[in-house]
């Protein structure tokens, strides 16, 4: 079974778990510092897949560093992961836990490539016209590419949205290309 379906039955039961027993929000908040936590350590990630570290050892090391920090569910959910030989695939988990989580109260995350930093009434009006097009909510993340020339691309799901000037300046070369073939 691949990982991905692995992570989604381990991230829905917590979900599940999470939903029985009234405690969603807070399972959510530690879900995201577990999260952001592995997201940031290269070296945290790499000592959950290490097949030669002891699964005690890494159980502690992940008592050491989240213990006090999220709920109790996600201590014991640490546990579970342990257990059935599945550290290794911690962060992509927690990672479909956040997707699931985020699909459930309807956020979608989005980033914007700008040729310059833009200011934050474009960021708003932005944003805005995402959540119209979208229907949810929008969590924008904003990233400056030069080689746009002018414009933005947006990135949201699966979807592209390109009104950078470099994606324009393509589009006519590829119109005058087709029009010069036909011409001769």
């Amino acid at each position: 079974m691949g990982n991905f379906r692995v992570a989604s039955r381990y991230a829905k039961s917590l979900i599940r778990l999470s939903e029985e027993k009234s405690i969603f929000n807070s399972v959510s908040e530690s879900a995201d510092l577990v999260f952001n936590t592995l997201k940031n350590s290269k070296e945290l990630r790499a000592v959950l897949k290490n097949p030669i570290i002891k699964q005690e050892t890494k159980m502690e090391i992940l008592k050491q560093i989240f213990s006090g920090k999220v709920s109790s569910e996600v201590d014991t959910f640490f546990n579970l992961i342990i257990e059935h030989n599945r550290e290794d695939i911690l962060f992509e988990i927690i990672s479909r836990f956040i997707d699931l989580k985020n699909e459930k109260l309807g956020i979608v995350n989005a980033v914007v490539k700008s040729a310059i930093e833009l200011d934050d009434e474009t960021k708003s009006k932005i944003q805005k016209q995402l959540e119209d097009f979208t229907k949810k909510k929008v969590i924008l993340s904003f990233k400056v590419d030069i080689s746009l020339i002018g414009g933005f691309v947006v990135l949201i799901n699966d979807q592209v949205i390109d009104s950078s000037i470099k994606n324009q300046l393509k589009l006519l070369k590829k119109k005058l290309m087709s029009e010069t073939i036909l011409n001769n």
